[in-house]
């Protein structure tokens, strides 16, 4: 080893659950680092069941599963480098988020994971107890090594006293999923626990999605003074070699290596929808997928991310034409199909809409048409849709946007149907944003075509379901930038009714959007899983009770 040390970084997608598969990768990466002649192997946290196991991790027989694979796993990797890999580990009656150093063929060290986190998208005080802050791991001939496990790192005092032991470097193996804007965040923490300390820091995250989560990778090292060495790709497997070298002061810096592009927000946000959705798919078991493709902008976006996501001849879509759906739409349809390649099937939903509506005739009896007449059209459009999923395979995707996923513009049992929801969590002026987005860029990982995807006139035309005669969705809603900036205060950031007033809304308008999130809650306990893109996502980091009687009195 001598004066320089070799750190293998695998940023990999695990899938939860598959113990053998997940280790199968290990052993791939420990032959390859092998022969590129690694001292230390770093995988993410938990990968050896995958990320977020939830209550899984619980269950004792999966415990003992996990901790057979990792004996067999170091049986397995004897005579080479060293592996770091996540796991739970069982020591008594105490569970541990742990991060197991495989060398000589057994566990040579196991480090606890001290900060657990319990906000947001984590539960980890349910299934995990604190683990006393651990020394440095030592390498014969190379640097001594701090190991705090993700949120660990978050904090000052865990790396300090891992510098105050001796450590020489600092390696975090994570599992932190993504949200808009956390890169920064990430690289402003670790920066700081840099200069704190005056040691190297390598970032290893994970990649891939998993329901409703997705990891980003974006993996980073750090260099004396908080100096970028090595800035790895974004939601792609990658592996890496980081060579470090010892200074003449006696310890240790990484050498430069390649700075992968750090997309702009809507480049992430995008990759983020399609990785998720690409997963999703994929590890439930299926290969392809069908929408409704209507002519608007929200399925026209949905059919470019499955598109992007898993290839053109993967994706279905179907139009479901009833007496008001308008030509435009009939046209706009097509010409998006004909766009990204797809398939395009009709079903005319009238006639069944009017069976319908004619076996509840003598129920009706007496009653105006209302809400009901509209509701029974959407539902028509599940219902054929779910068939057509049940008959070929496919899995259906579903449509609706954050914006009405809030005040329940959506019907439940109809456009609500599906699997997946790959824009659950962008408002609707954030729709727009991005189908504008994809259509002026194109990368190598988009499985779909270049150039126009999304037809202009889907994007510059008034949003409307198309349930009645000349309908526009601001008969019902307030413009979407106006529910979008309330939405955004009201629900990503907790404001009260007076703060949406104070920052120039009118109250009548306010108040009004805030009954119709906290009457909707039912629907969206109901909805289909989305990725997480923002900090406040629905349901996971957004958990109200669905009878719910407080209202704010402001």
């Amino acid at each position: 080893m001598g004066e320089t040390f070799r750190l293998t970084l695998a940023q990999l997608n695990p899938v939860v659950g598959d113990i053998e598969a997940n280790a199968a990768r290990a052993r791939r990466v420990f032959h390859d680092a092998r022969a590129a002649g690694s001292d230390f192997i770093v995988l993410p946290e938990m990968f050896l069941i995958g990320y977020q196991a939830q209550d899984l991790v619980l269950r004792p027989a999966f415990q003992r599963d996990a901790a057979a694979a990792l004996a067999q796993l170091a049986r397995d990797t004897d005579g080479g480098p060293a592996l770091g890999i996540g796991l739970p580990w069982r020591e008594g009656d105490e569970l541990f988020n742990a991060y197991a150093i495989l060398s000589g063929g057994k566990v040579q060290a196991m480090v606890r994971k001290h900060e657990l986190p319990n906000y947001g998208v984590f539960d980890e005080r349910r299934y995990f107890a604190a683990g006393p802050i651990s020394g440095p791991v030592a390498f014969e001939g190379g640097p001594r090594i701090g190991l705090p496990i993700c949120e660990d790192a978050w904090f000052p005092d865990v790396a300090e006293a891992m510098a105050e032991s001796g450590a020489e470097i600092l390696v975090v193996p994570n599992g932190s999923p993504y949200s808009r804007g956390k890169y920064d965040v990430r690289v402003q923490r670790m920066v700081s626990r840099v200069t704190e300390n005056d040691l190297p820091l390598v970032y290893l995250n994970m990649v891939g999605g998993q329901d409703d989560q997705v990891f980003d990778g974006g993996s980073f090292v750090l260099g004396h003074g908080g100096g970028l060495a090595a800035q790895l790709p974004f939601f792609t497997e990658t592996v890496s070699h980081i060579d470090f070298t010892r200074c003449e002061t006696g310890g240790w810096q990484p050498q430069r290596s390649t700075l992968a592009h750090v997309p702009d927000e809507h480049a992430l946000d995008y990759q983020a929808m399609t990785t998720a959705l690409r997963d999703y798919v994929r590890k439930s078991g299926f290969s392809r997928v069908l929408l409704g493709l209507s002519g608007g902008i929200d399925s026209a976006l949905v059919a470019a991310i499955a598109v992007d996501a898993l290839g053109a001849e993967n994706v279905r879509g179907v139009m479901l034409p009833s007496r008001y759906t308008s030509d435009h739409s009939l046209e706009d349809a097509e010409v998006c199909a004909r766009a990204l390649g797809i398939k395009l099937d009709t079903v005319e939903i009238a006639g069944p809409v009017a069976a319908a509506e004619a076996a509840l005739a003598p129920l009706f009896a007496g009653h105006d048409a209302d809400l009901t007449e509209e509701n029974i059209q959407s539902r028509m459009r599940g219902l054929l849709l779910m068939a057509q999923s049940n008959k070929f395979g496919e899995m259906l995707l579903t449509t609706g946007n954050k914006s009405e996923m809030c005040v329940g513009y959506a019907t439940i049992y109809g456009d609500m149907n599906g699997g997946y929801n790959p824009i659950k969590d962008l408002y609707k002026t954030r729709v727009f944003a991005v189908a504008a987005w994809r259509n002026a860029n194109h990368f190598d990982w988009m499985a779909g075509p270049a150039g126009e995807v999304i037809p202009t006139r889907i994007i510059t035309k008034p949003p409307s379901a198309e349930l009645r005669p000349d309908q526009k969705d601001e008969d019902s809603l307030p413009p979407y930038p106006v529910l979008d900036a309330i939405l955004d205060l009201m629900v990503d950031r907790d404001a009260s009714v007076a703060d949406c007033v104070a920052a120039g809304y009118n109250r009548e308008t306010v108040k009004r959007v805030e009954h119709l999130v906290a009457i909707s809650e039912y629907k969206r306990f109901q909805s289909a899983p989305g990725v997480k893109l923002s900090r406040r996502a629905l349901w996971l980091d957004r958990r109200y009770p669905i009878v719910n009687r407080w209202r704010d009195k402001a």
